[in-house]
C-alpha cells in the first residue's frame, strides 16, 4: 500500500506540533516523574515515524511546500519539506530519542534529589520542537525563531544543576547566543528593507535584483549569525568552554544537533539565496582552519569530554569543506557528512556519559582498565571512534572520500591544499582517538597519574548531592541498562549509514540535485506543485 502525497501537508507540522503538545503534557504532570518520561518517549518516538514518512515522500515526490493555515505566501507560515530538511529531521528525531531514553535511564526524577528536574522534559520537548522548525521554515522569520526556541531551551538545559561550574558555562553560552541572535535579527531587518520579502523562495527571484555591494553585505551579515551557531572557525571559542560542563544527555544533544542547525542554515542560504558563489574560498579557507585548529586543540586535552568538544568543531570544517566547493558531489558529501556525524559524535559523548558513571572520571589523567572493567563499554567506544576517525569502510571514511573527490574534481589549488587539510585531520582524529583508547581503556588505571583520587572524591560526591542527577556516581562500575540500549542503538544507527550507503548516498545526491536547481523549491512554495 503506497503514501499519498496529500499526506505531506498533513505530516508536516507534526515534527513540530507533537514534541509542543507532549511538552505541555509533561508540564502538567511535573510531579509525575515516571508519567513525564512516558509521555516524552511516546511523543519522541512518533516524531520518528513522522519523519521517517516524510523522507520517504519527499525523496519520491519532491519538494512540497505547505501553508500554515491557509495563507497565501508570504503572508504566512511557509513549512517546506524536501530531501535535506527531511533528512535532518529524520537523523535529529532519531538522536533525541536516544538521548531522552538515555536521559530516562539516568533516572532523571523529582525524587531524587531536591531540584526542579521535572521542567526536564518540558524543555527538551520544547528544544526538539525549535530544532525541527528551523529544518522545516520557509522563510529567514521563523528560522529565526526556530534558532530561538530551541536556544531558549538550551539555556535552562545547559544549567539544570545549577552548580557553579555550569553557571559559569552557561553565562558564557546565553552572551554568545544573545550576541548571534542579534546579529542574525539585524541581517533578518537588512534583508527585508533591501528586498521587501523574508521568504526563501521570493528571496531567490530578488536577490539578483539588489545591488551587489548590499547583497553581499547581507550574506556577510547571516554567515557571521550563523558560522557563531554552527563554531566555524573563528567563531568557535565558546564551544569547548560551554559543551563538557552540562549533563551527560544534554552535552551529547548539544554536540550532536545544535551546531548541525547552523550548518543548515549556512547550506540552505548558500544554495539558495547565495549561489553566485561570492564567498565560497571564504568557507573553503574557513573549513580548513576549523578542521586543523580544532584537532589540534583536541590533541592538547586531557578530559574526554573537552577533547570531544575539540573534535566536534574540527569535523565542522569537513561540512564548510563541501560548502564551499558547491559542486554536486561536494553538496552530497556534506549531506551525508551532516547526518554522519550527528549520529557518531552523539554516541560519543553518551559513552564519555558511561565512562563517568562506570570510572568516576573522565579525565584521561584519572582512568583507566576500562578495556578489562567492562568490554561492552570499550566496544560502544571504540566503534565509533573508528567511524569518527574515518577508518573504511565507517561511514566516516565514505563521506570523507566523497568530499575529497570533490576537492580533486574543483582542481584549485585551495581545493587541493583543503584535500591535504582534510587528510591530516582525519588522520590526527584517528591520533587522538587512540590515545584515548590506550589511556583509559587499555592502559590498568593504578598506571594513570591520578588514578588514586577517583577513589577518594567518590565519597564526596555521594555526601554533595549537587550532581548526583545526571552523574548518578553513588554506584559506580554498573552500566544502567536503560543507558546502554540507547547508546547502543545509537552506534548500530551509524553502522547503517556503512551498511547502506549506497541507499542513503542516493538520497544525499539527489538532494544536492534540489539544492542546486533553485527552480524546484521556488516553484514548490510559489507555484506549479513538486517537481
Amino acid at each position: 500500500m503506497s503514501l499519498s502525497p496529500d499526506l505531506v501537508p498533513a505530516f508536516a507540522p507534526l515534527p513540530v506540533l507533537i514534541p509542543l503538545l507532549a511538552a505541555a503534557a509533561t508540564l502538567v504532570a511535573g510531579r509525575r516523574a515516571r508519567v513525564q518520561r512516558v509521555l516524552a518517549t511516546v511523543a519522541l518516538s512518533a516524531a520518528v515515524a513522522v519523519c521517517a514518512v516524510l523522507l520517504y515522500l519527499a525523496d519520491r515526490d519532491g519538494t512540497v511546500a505547505v501553508q500554515v493555515g491557509g495563507w497565501e505566501t508570504p503572508i504566512g507560515i511557509t513549512i517546506v519539506v524536501d530531501r535535506l530538511s527531511a533528512a535532518m529531521l529524520l537523523v535529529s528525531a532519531i538522536v533525541l530519542l536516544a538521548v531522552a531514553l538515555y536521559g530516562a535511564g539516568q533516572n532523571i526524577s523529582d525524587a531524587q534529589v531536591r531540584q526542579p528536574t521535572s521542567i526536564f522534559w518540558p524543555t527538551y520537548l520544547i528544544l526538539s520542537a525549535g530544532v525541527a522548525m528551523a529544518f522545516l521554515a520557509g522563510d529567514l522569520f521563523n528560522l529565526f525563531v526556530g534558532f530561538e526556541i530551541l536556544l531558549v531551551a538550551s539555556f535552562v538545559l545547559l544549567t539544570l544543576g545549577a552548580t557553579a561550574e555550569r553557571i559559569r558555562a552557561g553565562v558564557s553560552y546565553v552572551m554568545v547566543s544573545m550576541v548571534s541572535s542579534l546579529i542574525f535579527l539585524i541581517g533578518t531587518a537588512v534583508t527585508y528593507g533591501a528586498t521587501g520579502t523574508l521568504n526563501f523562495a521570493q528571496l531567490a527571484q530578488r536577490m539578483d535584483a539588489i545591488p551587489d555591494g548590499v547583497r553581499q553585505a547581507v550574506y556577510a551579515v547571516l554567515l557571521v549569525a550563523f558560522g557563531i551557531k554552527a563554531a566555524v572557525f573563528p567563531l568557535s571559542n565558546w564551544l569547548p568552554d560551554s559543551y563538557p560542563t552540562a549533563p551527560a544527555p544534554v552535552t551529547a544533544v548539544f554536540a550532536g544537533l545544535l551546531t548541525k542547525v547552523g550548518v543548515y542554515a549556512i547550506v540552505r542560504t548558500q544554495t539558495l539565496l547565495f549561489p553566485d558563489g561570492g564567498f565560497d574560498n571564504l568557507l573553503m579557507i574557513s573549513g580548513l582552519l576549523t578542521m586543523l585548529i580544532g584537532i589540534f586543540g583536541a590533541i592538547a586535552q586531557s578530559d574526554i569530554r573537552r577533547l570531544l568538544s575539540f573534535t566536534l568543531v574540527s569535523h565542522i570544517g569537513y561540512m564548510m569543506f563541501g560548502v564551499g566547493i558547491a559542486s554536486s558531489i561536494g553538496l552530497a558529501g556534506t549531506v551525508y557528512y551532516i547526518a554522519h556525524h550527528i549520529l557518531v559524535q552523539t554516541a560519543l559523548f553518551l559513552v564519555a556519559g558511561l565512562i563517568e558513571r562506570q570510572a568516576g572520571s573522565t579525565s584521561l589523567r584519572r582512568v583507566g582498565g576500562l578495556a578489562a572493567a567492562s568490554p561492552l563499554l570499550a566496544g560502544l567506544f571504540l566503534i565509533p571512534a573508528l567511524n569518527l576517525g574515518g577508518i573504511p569502510p565507517f561511514s566516516g571514511f565514505i563521506g570523507k572520500v566523497a568530499l575529497l573527490q570533490a576537492g580533486a574534481q574543483d582542481g584549485s589549488v585551495l581545493a587541493w591544499v583543503l584535500v591535504a587539510g582534510s587528510v591530516v585531520t582525519s588522520l590526527l582524529t584517528l591520533y587522538v582517538m587512540a590515545r584515548v583508547w590506550s589511556k583509559a581503556f587499555w592502559r590498568p588505571r593504578e598506571q594513570a597519574p591520578e588514578g588514586h583520587l577517583v577513589a577518594a572524591t567518590l565519597p564526596s560526591l555521594v555526601e554533595d548531592n549537587t550532581d548526583m542527577l545526571y552523574d548518578e556516581r553513588t554506584d559506580p562500575g554498573r552500566l544502567p541498562t536503560m543507558m546502554v540500549l540507547p547508546t547502543a542503538a545509537l552506534v548500530a544507527v551509524g553502522l547503517a549509514l556503512t551498511v547502506w550507503a549506497g541507499p542513503v548516498l542516493g538520497i544525499a545526491d539527489r538532494a544536492a540535485a534540489e539544492l542546486q536547481d533553485r527552480g524546484v523549491y521556488i516553484g514548490a512554495v510559489l507555484g506549479g506543485g513538486p517537481r
